[in-house]
């Protein structure tokens, strides 16, 4: 009675787990989307004091409108002197510049005005897809460890996203957050060479170092061939002792 009332149970319970499992993946699925369908900046990091060319990803998070354009308001307290927006087949591109307050200096010229704001329009991002806006950019400031650009996100339905969030205390996601591109220090263009050259010192140490490796090597080999013949020429003795002895009990047979 009860072993025959516990099996369904098992049964139930087994198909159970596939519905379970797509539930929790479901959610899973509706906890993520949000957080990658915001505005960001591709890639998230470039050196400092470099050139760089970034892309803004804007995917479209409605289902019955679709994105027509985008405003990027850069940092006017890191100003510039490049900023060159790359063509995007069906969009119109607006570049807008401002005079600096303090002039930037680079390569040699005075530049006396940059780039604050980029707009796109005229294009369609439909529901389900998402564009990016590529621009070359620099220099890279050296003094901060990250540039934030404001965006507004307009659709078709007059609907507004405002990607202008800063964010918050301990690393926690704001609702909207603006893209950021964080700014690293320069890598050693020499690293491995100095590396090279450190190895190639005249001290001795690296030359002693390699000796000392080749001798024990040397050494292992040698302990290993003694090893081989010690073996091998025991393994003579006992074939022919055991080829002896077959030929006595042969004749042994035969006498008897």
């Amino acid at each position: 009675m009860n072993a025959t009332t516990a099996r369904p149970n098992a049964t139930t319970a087994r198909r159970r787990l596939p519905v379970i499992g797509a539930v929790a993946a479901g959610a899973v699925l509706l906890l993520a989307g949000p957080a990658s369908a915001h505005v960001s900046v591709q890639p998230g990091t470039a050196e400092k004091g470099g050139y760089s060319t970034i892309a803004f990803k804007v995917p479209n998070e409605k289902d019955n409108a679709s994105t027509v354009k985008l405003e990027v308001t850069l940092d006017a307290k890191h100003p510039l002197s490049s900023v060159m927006p790359q063509p995007v087949p069906g969009w119109e591109v607006k570049v807008e510049k401002s005079k600096l307050d303090k002039p930037l200096q680079t390569h040699g010229k005075t530049i006396e005005e940059a780039v604050t704001k980029i707009t796109w329009s005229g294009g369609k991002i439909e529901p389900g897809q998402f564009q990016q806006f590529p621009l070359s950019v620099g220099k890279l400031p050296e003094d901060v460890d990250e540039l934030v650009f404001k965006a507004l996100q307009t659709y078709s339905d007059d609907d507004v996203v405002r990607w202008i969030d800063p964010s918050k205390p301990g690393g926690a996601e704001a609702e909207h957050p603006a893209p950021t591109l964080k700014l690293v220090a320069k890598a050693a263009a020499d690293g491995k060479k100095t590396d090279a050259k450190d190895g190639a010192k005249g001290d001795g140490k690296g030359d002693d170092k390699a000796e000392n490796a080749s001798a024990k090597s040397d050494e292992g080999n040698g302990g290993s061939d003694t090893t081989a013949r010690t073996l091998g020429v025991v393994g003579i003795v006992v074939g022919a002792a055991g080829v002896a002895f077959g030929v006595l009990a042969g004749r042994r047979r035969s006498a008897a």
